[in-house]
């Protein structure tokens, strides 16, 4: 079990930062008036609407953005605005001393991958749920999220699904985007998951990709020993003129066959509109039955 945040309350406050892509004051405003309902104060990161290319400024002014909030001991959350590429080119420029004697959540998905899985080895737990600029996308992804900071408590049902591996298992929940945990490898930020329960989601990618990334992690070990996996969306994937053969569910269902995990496809989250959050770095228990999976925080 990881180090775990407080829960917010009411009055609390909450940072909006953009350690990748660009965004505006339009597409952060919905997100500032439901924060404000949920009872919570919102502030930006100085450079939030920076531009420099496809980025939310230069390295330097993402990363400022990312120390302040880390820092900042009046912030006890801090959201992302959105994703798409950056944060790797942040990681190692940020000092978490600070962080890790005062965590806070951390919250996003994607890029936001980076974070949380370094994080994770520094022993902090954080959530992986929808951004800022998705606050209207969405409700019920949205209310899940609301519901996980307020520490409320939370439980998730799936359908059946014929590629599912049937089992129970119970231990810590790590993971986030395949292709950011893959980019890890070999770095002081790569996934553990030895013991541990993975979740992995992805999107627009080319099919035969999926494939390269689940064959470096079963090459790797990373696929070897874990207690159970977790697939969510698989979203937008590419193909070529002559087909790759499989769906991108069907080429890790091939990677993982001959170990013995449950394994519970299409969780609703990741890269489509109900991307319901979830904690990273907190144990769960895992049931993959023939009517379908249940997740329950323990």
């Amino acid at each position: 079990m990881k180090k775990v945040p407080a829960p917010l309350k009411k009055g609390d406050t909450v940072a909006i930062i953009a350690p990748a892509r660009s965004t505006t004051i339009g597409e952060m405003e919905p997100a500032v008036e439901i924060l404000k309902d949920w009872g919570l104060k919102t502030i930006f990161g100085p450079n939030l609407f920076s531009v420099e290319n496809q980025f939310a400024g230069n390295d330097e002014q993402r990363a400022a953005d990312l120390q302040w909030a880390l820092d900042n001991q009046e912030i006890k959350a801090v959201i992302m605005a959105r994703g798409g590429y950056g944060t790797l080119r942040l990681i190692d420029k940020i000092n978490f001393k600070n962080f890790c004697d005062q965590p806070k959540w951390i919250v996003g998905y994607s890029d936001t991958t980076i974070l949380q899985s370094h994080l994770y080895n520094l022993g902090i737990a954080s959530v992986h749920g929808t951004m800022a600029f998705q606050f209207i996308k969405d409700a019920e992804a949205t209310e899940s999220l609301r519901k996980i900071l307020f520490g409320e408590k939370m439980s998730y049902e799936t359908p059946a699904n014929s590629l599912n591996k049937l089992g129970e298992a119970k231990a810590e929940l790590v993971g986030g985007n395949l292709s950011l945990i893959y980019a890890l490898s070999g770095t002081k930020s790569e996934l553990d998951t030895s013991g541990k329960i993975v979740f992995i989601e992805d999107l627009d990618e080319q099919l035969y990709h999926i494939d390269r990334m689940m064959l470096q992690l079963k090459r790797s070990g990373k696929l070897k020993n874990l207690k159970g996996l977790i697939v969510g969306g698989m979203t937008d994937m590419k193909d070529n003129k002559v087909p790759f053969g499989k769906s991108a569910e069907e080429i890790i269902a091939d990677a993982v066959k001959e170990y013995d995990y449950p394994v519970c496809y299409n969780f609703p989250a990741g890269h489509i509109t109900r991307n319901l959050a979830f904690y990273i770095g907190k144990d769960i228990d895992l049931t993959v039955t023939e009517r379908g999976a249940t997740i329950n925080y323990i």
